[in-house]
């Protein structure tokens, strides 16, 4: 095949393909058609393999900006992200997201005892039987647990604390964020993958709260007074990932009047917008945790703040939103 006649044969298709990202550029993702998808994406792949015939038989450099412009519209056409204005992420946030956790206030319910009574339980046995704490948390993570809280950790507002707490905060994020998505998508498998990550964190938790509340003195002082603050935001989020798990087992065990697909692709829905309410709560955990929790300043301003903290969590997820219509259910409610 030479040139012209390749030229000849594939301008209809990049003419339509101009056509179609025109007409789809003004029009959101979720109002896209069927067909309209099914033909960008097929145009787009045909699109990009007339781009290496042309480059690879050089044909001329003005067909390929041609071809390659086509291929890079395509490409942000099929793979742009819907819009969001932070109006939207700040109304999901302070009415949505409470307003849907109490809407599964069964599913929070149930993944809070999971956590909770484990976590209590753990906590005493670690301070009562620390040899077991041992056998549980680990001796050398006990250890290391002591020796941090046992002096505090930081003595002035220096280079050291504003490096160390920069770096720490990426590494909490990554790790509580882990944590949550383990709880959130582990809920597929019936739920048991979620509750076996809320047990194994609550005891896990518990064993080394116990274990430092039986050291007694500063080491205890200097834990709780950590922990306290960004704890609401922390632990609080956690209990919700769970939540949003049991809510998508919900949907594999129990579709009602729905298709099985359809009950999953609804509470599926649903728990993704919790998980993501419980990874906004995580954030601000890791950025108390890196910048508050470690201040050198007296764990009575910490236990204060802590307290505050914990009662506009309780106060946030039970009030937000009460006096606005629900508009994250797309049907009728499922409790």
């Amino acid at each position: 095949m030479n040139r012209e006649r390749f030229i000849k044969q594939r301008r209809s298709d990049w003419k339509l393909f101009e056509q179609l990202m025109t007409r789809l550029k003004g029009t959101r993702t979720g109002r896209w058609k069927s067909d309209d998808i099914a033909d960008l994406a097929r145009l787009y792949r045909s699109i990009c393999y007339d781009l290496s015939l042309v480059q690879s038989r050089e044909w001329g450099a003005r067909l390929e900006r041609y071809l390659n412009d086509l291929v890079a519209q395509g490409h942000n056409c099929l793979y742009r992200s819907p819009p969001r204005s932070l109006g939207a992420a700040g109304r999901f946030l302070t009415v949505g997201f409470p307003q849907l956790l109490r809407h599964y206030k069964g599913a929070f319910a149930i993944a809070l005892l999971l956590f909770v009574v484990p976590f209590l339980v753990s906590a005493w046995v670690g301070s009562v039987r620390p040899d077991l704490a041992e056998l549980v948390a680990g001796k050398e993570s006990l250890e290391a647990a002591r020796e941090n809280f046992g002096s505090d950790m930081y003595q002035s507002f220096d280079e050291k604390y504003a490096g160390q707490r920069s770096m720490m905060a990426g590494f909490y994020i990554r790790n509580n964020i882990g944590i949550a998505f383990q709880a959130f998508a582990l809920g597929i498998f019936c739920g048991i993958g979620t509750a076996f990550v809320l047990l194994s964190n609550g005891i896990s938790i518990g064993m080394v709260t116990g274990f430092i509340f039986a050291q007694g003195g500063a080491t205890s002082t200097n834990f709780f007074s950590f922990v306290i603050t960004h704890g609401a935001f922390e632990l609080t989020a956690i209990v919700i990932a769970g939540a949003a798990g049991l809510v998508l087992g919900k949907g594999v065990l129990y579709p009602g009047h729905r298709t099985r697909l359809a009950s999953l692709q609804y509470h599926g829905r649903h728990s993704l917008l919790l998980a993501l309410g419980a990874g906004a709560m995580l954030l601000v955990a890791a950025m108390i945790e890196a910048f508050f929790s470690p201040m050198p300043i007296d764990p009575r301003i910490k236990y204060a703040v802590g307290t505050i903290a914990w009662i506009a969590v309780a106060m946030y997820l039970i009030f937000a939103g009460s006096n606005a219509p629900l508009t994250l259910l797309n049907d009728e409610a499922d409790t």
